[in-house]
């Protein structure tokens, strides 16, 4: 069955035209054109503000010109990941969807409903000929799965509106009024290379099959970081046996817990060496086996004539490895069950000498934000290691009074019969940003059922984007009248 058959269909075929057009994050031209065309075809107002965010405007509906301006807003770009055995260019295909039961899935990449079903939403809305709503700015901004950057250099004098819905959560039970916000610490050091020991054995270590998943949403599941468990693979092994370290490469996104790693080694006594690797590796996935089903760690013997890196700064990697904080920091004191602060190691790269690391640090608020990334600069700066930390944005204060809140929540008690969650979510959702620009705008976030976000195991529920089809539209019928 195909997408477009799915029902609603305007916002499905909005869906399937926007999957057909690449839209990586930071190689949006191709999608803000498509934007463009789509906004200049109905004969609304649009344009691009000085980042490239597009922007449309639309008039309220007969009967509704009373009611408060709303922005409707998501994002452009998507995540662009895929199996290791999935051949793919992102740069040149459009995504191959699959209808299976009741969810959508991707043919094993990313879907893109994070946040392309926002978008596609709005899309329907405006062009629409029978919707109720008041008059509409849409926002669609760029990069903000890579830094936000759409939403940090937002033209905020292009907007009147006075609410603002976000379109870009995970759970269609849930209304969002607060969120994390985040900082990125990246770390290199150059380190000293030296010939391999004379009849020494290569031996590829690699880890696959990890769940993944979005590092903010999914970082209090118990998931395994591929970096953490391929450092824990190596130091069991120098505490038993001396080996060479050549190369590593672990994880791919920097908001995407790690699901692979790879590393290379030389071995003198490759028999001893395989026997502590499966040893620890047995360990590990028994630690795991109830969360990481697929979880796969594999060696393979072959020969190398390349370098490594001198034992000192092998023992100082692996120790600063080991150390950094990595997982849940701190439970939120005030909202049940909310990570209040949280690190995750993304990316562990070690190539013709140069030591990289790339993480991401999140909080919603600002001083254990800045406690955490000060945790991990830390550990590295201990080994000499060069720092920048960069990206940095607020979080969402929560606001139990809003207005929009209080609507959006009698209708879901009034449609549904039961309470919506009122939640905050530790993910780096763009309102934080955004209430920078458009102080004193009433913001809210819902959206259908989204699973395994920023993986290739990424689907999005059939009657849940119904359900949130069915409330959006409610919801902008009963937006408050002015004044």
């Amino acid at each position: 069955m195909s997408v477009r058959n799915l029902e609603p269909k305007a916002l499905w075929n909005h869906f399937a035209d926007l999957n057909a057009v690449p839209r990586p994050s930071k190689k949006e031209e191709r999608v803000i054109q498509f934007m463009l065309d789509f906004g200049n075809s109905l004969g609304l107002e649009t344009k691009t503000d000085r980042i490239q965010n597009v922007i449309i405007k639309k008039p309220a509906t007969p009967g509704m010109e009373n009611r408060k301006t709303v922005i409707l807003q998501s994002h452009l770009d998507m995540v662009h990941q895929k199996n290791s055995d999935t051949v793919f260019d992102f740069d040149a295909q459009g995504i191959e969807m699959i209808v299976e039961d009741d969810w959508v899935r991707a043919n094993g990449t990313t879907l893109g409903a994070d946040n392309g079903i926002g978008v596609a939403a709005i899309m329907a809305v405006l062009a629409s000929k029978d919707i109720a709503h008041p008059a509409i700015e849409a926002m669609f901004t760029i990069d903000e799965e890579t830094g936000m950057t759409g939403a940090m250099q937002l033209d905020g004098t292009n907007f009147q509106g006075e609410i603002l819905l976000n379109l870009d959560t995970e759970d269609d039970d849930e209304l969002s009024i607060g969120c994390a916000g985040g900082i990125d610490t990246n770390t290199k050091k150059i380190l000293e290379l030296e010939d391999l020991t004379p009849g020494c054995v290569g031996i590829e270590i690699t880890i696959r099959g990890l769940l993944g998943g979005h590092s903010g949403m999914d970082i209090d599941k118990g998931r395994g970081n591929a970096n953490k468990i391929m450092n824990r693979l190596l130091v069991h092994l120098l505490e038993n046996e001396k080996f060479q370290l050549i190369s590593l490469d672990g994880g791919s996104l920097r908001n995407a817990i790690p699901r692979e790693s790879t590393a290379f080694i030389a071995v003198q006594n490759q028999e001893m060496a395989l026997k502590h690797l499966r040893e620890i590796a047995s360990t590990i996935k028994t630690e795991f086996e109830m969360i990481e089903k697929a979880l796969v760690i594999e060696f393979k013997t072959q020969p190398t004539d390349k370098k490594a890196i001198k034992e000192s700064d092998l023992i100082n990697l692996l120790n600063s490895i080991y150390a950094v904080p990595n997982g849940v920091f701190r439970m939120s004191p005030d909202i049940e069950g909310l990570v209040e602060a949280s690190s995750s190691l993304a990316r562990v790269i070690l190539k013709d000498g140069e030591f990289i690391t790339q993480s991401l640090q999140r909080s919603s608020v600002e001083s254990t934000k800045k406690d955490i990334a000060n945790a991990v600069k830390s550990t590295f700066e201990l080994i000499g290691c060069d720092i920048v930390q960069n990206g940095d944005y607020p979080g969402w204060k929560p606001n139990p009074n809003s207005e929009i809140l209080s609507l959006m929540h009698k209708l879901y008690v009034s449609i549904y019969h039961e309470e919506p969650k009122i939640k905050a979510c530790h993910a780096g959702l763009e309102c934080g940003i955004l209430g920078k620009h458009l102080p004193g705008v009433d913001m809210i976030s819902f959206g259908p059922n989204i699973r395994a976000a920023h993986s290739p195991d990424e689907k999005v529920q059939i009657s849940s984007v119904q359900k949130f089809w069915s409330f959006f539209l409610e919801t902008l019928k009963l937006t408050p009248i002015k004044g």
